[in-house]
């Protein structure tokens, strides 16, 4: 089976995260509008309890990348480590891009 580079791996996950959190927190939207919420206030509040799975979805959300870190302390591959901290990073800016656009986007905490 033919891996991905990293490169695209890093890329995707910083897509994959971004994407779960917009469309999450979009859907959701949808479903509080069918529902008689508050839209905005509900696609804010889905958006931050979001973030978390949405790190989760993009680094694989399996027990791949602690095994990976398993083998990068065990077996001395400190190379392992390294990408999984930089994916993990990844999905942390991608789940922040979506928080932050979904905060320009409700304006739910600007301050007056």
């Amino acid at each position: 089976m033919n891996q991905a580079g990293f490169i695209t791996t890093f890329i995707q996950s910083y897509f994959i995260s971004l994407g779960v959190l917009l469309g999450g927190a979009l859907i959701g939207g949808i479903a509080s509008f069918l529902t008689g919420q508050p839209v905005l206030t509900t696609i804010a509040r889905l958006s931050s309890s979001l973030r978390i799975w949405a790190i989760v979805a993009a680094i694989g959300g399996t027990f791949d990348p602690i095994y990976q870190f398993e083998r990068g302390i065990f077996d001395g591959q400190t190379k392992d480590i390294i990408k999984q901290i930089l994916f993990i990073l990844s999905a942390l800016g991608g789940a922040q891009t979506g928080a932050l656009l979904i905060d320009w986007f409700t304006q739910e905490f600007i301050p007056s």
